[in-house]
């Protein structure tokens, strides 16, 4: 008789929400609370499998119509697994395929596949099974013990101003990161600070500064700021593409000795895509450009390299797969250029499946994104990985190599269910910084 890997006896779905901080962006300021969907498979050998992926009701209800197509199924054939559910789906009639050139968030969701979160838990069901680590089935398996990551900086809005709005208070936490990242902070000396108070927590020597939200000649002050009291760090900043091409160029031209890199500095305009403009501003500026806007999938990073318009692609896993990003990881590494991961508001489970892709990639990587420094503390994990000295460290354990909590994950669940909308909105909290504020692609959220 043919043996056979485990069979999958159940999948959950369940959709959660965490507190967060008034973080500005582009597309405005971030809400009191996040939502992300939690996956969470079992076989019949008594394991479990965890992933986690992007909130709101859209992604969570594709993950529940297959839920099908995974019960029953060996779950070494996940690759079978997931192709099954690819050709099961059909494109949202309101996706016109642009993408996030733009950063327009009610299109995130299009960009964002449910089914990694799928993927993530029966990676990690097989390495169980295995007795392996995930990374270990990914690519050319570990290159890693441990994967560098970056302080991601953000100017941050007093929440005061939205009183009618339940931002979180940690002004009695005695960690002084907790304290800080829920006041206001939009100053030069207040970033640098930030940073400084990030480096004595967890170690990071690099750090991203999100831009889009004041003017650009301030953002590249506290750039500079920021060198002069990290002269050894690498220091980037992404405005989303809100700049000109111009003006992108202006700006950033006096920063080629201070920036490592530029993510993102402009997106669309006059006809052109993101990707013919980015390319026009790599002809004008000699810095590497990364990106997380315009190759989020292989059609727009072959159009991407063909005009030469990027050198670091940040394949996120959620836009990616484990696999995909992987296979971006080699590709990239071959042919010369860079790889590394975005990120957005997430739970340890993300942050775990982080450290298994990091560590599987090959080369080089730039410094990882990750959001978790803004929700460290929310765990929904018993052993949530650890960021120590800049690096975050891969759990020894087979499979993802953490357990989940389920009690934190149904107190999640009851704060998700208590809100009146589980769709992401930049554009609430703005209301009360400047009424009437309305998101455009090519405006700082506080220039107006």
């Amino acid at each position: 008789m043919m043996s056979t890997t485990p069979i999958v006896t159940e999948m959950q779905v369940i959709p959660v929400a965490g507190y967060d901080s008034m973080l500005m962006t582009l597309s405005g300021a971030h809400a009191p609370w996040f939502t992300r969907n939690i996956v969470i498979i079992k076989d019949n050998a008594g394991h479990t499998g965890i992933g986690e992926i992007h909130g709101g009701d859209y992604t969570c209800d594709a993950l529940t119509s297959v839920i099908p197509l995974v019960v029953g199924q060996p779950i070494g054939k996940y690759r079978a697994i997931l192709d099954s559910i690819h050709r099961a789906s059909r494109k949202s009639d309101e996706d016109d395929g642009e993408g996030i050139q733009t950063l327009d968030i009610s299109k995130l969701k299009f960009v964002v596949k449910a089914e990694w979160a799928i993927e993530c838990a029966l990676l990690d069901l097989l390495g169980q099974y295995l007795g392996l680590q995930m990374c270990e089935l990914l690519g050319n398996g570990k290159q890693r013990d441990k994967v560098e990551t970056l302080g991601y900086l953000f100017y941050v809005s007093d929440k005061e101003k939205a009183q009618d709005l339940p931002y979180i208070d940690e002004s009695q936490s005695s960690d002084p990161w907790f304290r800080m990242r829920r006041r206001e902070m939009l100053t030069p000396e207040q970033i640098v600070e930030q940073a400084q108070c990030l480096h004595e927590k967890y170690g990071f020597r690099n750090f991203k500064l999100k831009g889009g939200v004041l003017r650009g000649e301030e953002e590249m002050e506290a750039v500079r700021a920021l060198k002069k009291a990290f002269p050894n760090g690498r220091i980037n900043i992404d405005p989303n593409g809100a700049w000109s091409l111009q003006e992108a160029i202006e700006l950033c031209k006096p920063m080629e000795d201070v920036l490592t890199y530029i993510e993102d500095p402009t997106g669309p305009e006059a006809g052109y895509s993101s990707r013919e403009v980015m390319a026009e501003f790599k002809n004008a500026v000699k810095l590497p450009v990364a990106t997380n806007m315009i190759a989020t999938d292989w059609r727009q990073f072959y159009h991407a390299a063909a005009l030469k318009s990027v050198d670091i692609v940040l394949a996120d896993p959620h836009f990616w797969g484990f696999d995909g990003t992987i296979r971006m990881a080699q590709l990239l590494n071959d042919w010369g250029l860079t790889w590394g991961s975005h990120s957005n508001n997430h739970f340890d489970i993300t942050l775990a499946a982080f450290a298994q892709v990091g560590a599987a990639a090959p080369g080089h990587p730039t410094a990882l994104d990750t959001h978790w420094i803004w929700q460290d503390g929310q765990n929904l994990l018993k052993d949530a990985p650890q960021i120590v000295d800049g690096y975050l460290e891969l759990s020894d354990k087979p499979g993802l190599g953490v357990t989940i909590d389920m009690d934190r994950v149904m107190e999640a669940n009851r704060l998700y269910n208590s809100l009146s909308s589980h769709d992401r909105d930049d554009a609430m909290a703005m209301q009360y910084l400047i009424p009437n504020w309305k998101y455009d692609s090519k405006k700082p959220c506080l220039v107006r």
